[in-house]
């Protein structure tokens, strides 16, 4: 399962709320591998605004909240990899179309179809324990998840997909700890900025 992959982002407003707010100092991520600090302070602001959007543990993106019915497939650095791919127990394409879920509390940056490799992509960052992080979701096959909205950890976000067949059916998840990175190639030797998301998951748990 090999991938590639593109980016873009952001702006803001509350769920179900006519008010909205915006994160200033937007830049363009294909020219700079990390935001500046302004720029997360923005979104720190932003999460400070909306306290009840503020991750307090994480859970697991399938089979919630544990991943039951699911196997990490291809793992975090195995052949390079820089993220987990989700893939139920059946196997092929039985898993095609099941939900995605939020691993945290957060804001909805990016939802965006990027063809290729990569597919429909959603991209979320949490503010967990006063640092950021994103989780971005690959290869969905339909997305529900609304742009520029906070959403809470379980919320469904998008379905599962296999990239219109260009391989079975699975969920690439990847947790970033530095925002405004390009998307990336999803295989890597170099890590700077991704963690590996199970450990990650696992250990910031209720």
């Amino acid at each position: 399962m090999r991938c590639l992959f593109f980016v873009l982002f952001l702006v803001s407003c509350k769920q179900n709320d006519n008010t909205s707010e915006t994160v200033n100092n937007q830049i363009d991520p294909s020219s700079n591998t990390e935001v500046s600090e302004k720029y997360k302070d923005d979104f720190k602001l932003l999460f400070l605004k909306n306290s009840e959007y503020i991750a307090d543990s994480f859970d697991f993106p399938v089979g919630k909240p544990d991943a039951q019915g699911y196997y990490n497939a291809q793992k975090f650095q195995e052949n390079n990899h820089l993220g987990d791919d989700w893939n139920g127990v059946s196997g092929g394409n039985s898993d095609l179309g099941d939900t995605i879920y939020a691993i945290a509390n957060g804001y909805i940056s990016e939802t965006k179809d990027y063809r290729g490799g990569w597919g429909n992509v959603v991209r979320i960052v949490h503010l967990y324990n006063g640092e950021l992080y994103e989780s971005l979701y690959a290869h969905c096959d339909t997305i529900t998840a609304k742009q520029n909205n906070f959403i809470t950890k379980g919320d469904k976000i998008a379905t599962i997909g296999n990239c219109d067949g260009a391989y079975y059916a699975h969920l690439h998840l990847e947790i970033r700890d530095s925002l405004g990175m390009d998307i990336g190639g999803g295989y890597s030797t170099e890590t700077k900025g991704y963690l590996n998301p199970t450990e990650f998951i696992t250990k910031n748990r209720k």
